[in-house]
């Protein structure tokens, strides 16, 4: 009797949770793009097919009337004509192959100043950049 309650009590759980670990797809690899001045490009970041989500860093100025913008280190210059519509281009091909490509809003430096208050315009504001 001994022997069956310890079975259950120690190997049914486990059985259990390898069970449901196999059910489950687990979480993919993810990286952190845009801050590395010796970076490969985003599009040679998702052709290795090492990584399931990319983290753009960092939409680093935003709100309190001023415009818009990402900080890409030397990835692309936000102030040139075509500024960086190369990127976005990249995240249409990455998000093609099944890659999730997120913005990273803030900054690594917590020096960037947002809103406190997140309102629909500014919503529509980022998504519009």
């Amino acid at each position: 009797m001994a022997i069956k309650t310890s079975f259950f009590l120690y190997y049914v759980p486990i059985l259990f949770i390898l069970a449901l670990a196999t059910r489950f797809e687990a979480g993919g690899i993810a990286i952190y793009w845009g801050q590395n001045d010796n970076e490969r490009t985003l599009a040679d970041t998702y052709a290795t097919g090492n990584y399931d989500f990319v983290n753009i860093t960092f939409l680093s100025t935003f709100g309190s009337g001023r415009n818009v913008m990402l900080n890409l280190a030397g990835n692309c210059d936000p102030y040139t004509p075509n500024g960086c519509l190369n990127v976005s281009s990249n995240v249409k091909s990455c998000q093609s192959k099944g890659i999730k490509v997120m913005l990273s809003i803030g900054g690594g430096t917590g020096a960037s100043r947002g809103e406190r208050k997140v309102t629909k315009e500014l919503c529509i504001k980022i998504i519009r950049y």
